[in-house]
């Protein structure tokens, strides 16, 4: 299942790396605020590797559109869940959208910022 989180790029946590069987990795957390709302919500989200790029096009308080896959995995009894991002796109203010790009109309207004981008499972998100 692909989403997306629309919202301010608010803290970038340092960039740590390692080496695993099948090679060297890197990985960077980072905090966007959403920006619509009463009570807006936070999220940390997980960039590995070559999306670290895509992160690093972006300043604290861009507004960003973040394309991401929920993914759990169990160790040692327990449970952890990262938000893994796939794609990094500007939103708002900072962004020229693309011309093939479907415009949201006031007559079907978002209901949240998560939103689904495909509608069966297995729906490749590119």
């Amino acid at each position: 299942m692909a989403l997306e989180f629309v919202g301010k790029l608010i803290k970038v946590m340092p960039e740590i790396g390692g080496q695993s069987a099948k090679g060297p990795w890197k990985k960077q957390d980072f905090l966007i605020e959403e920006i619509t709302g009463q009570y807006p919500k936070k999220a940390c989200f997980q960039a590995w590797n070559e999306k670290l790029e895509l992160l690093h096009k972006y300043e604290i308080g861009d507004e960003l559109k973040i394309s991401f896959n929920i993914e759990s995995r169990e160790y040692n009894e327990k449970w952890y869940t990262e938000l893994r991002v796939w794609k990094i796109d500007a939103a708002g203010n900072n962004s020229s959208k693309p011309s093939n790009s479907r415009e949201q109309s006031d007559d079907f207004p978002e209901v949240s910022s998560f939103k689904s981008s495909g509608t069966e499972e297995g729906d490749l998100p590119f």
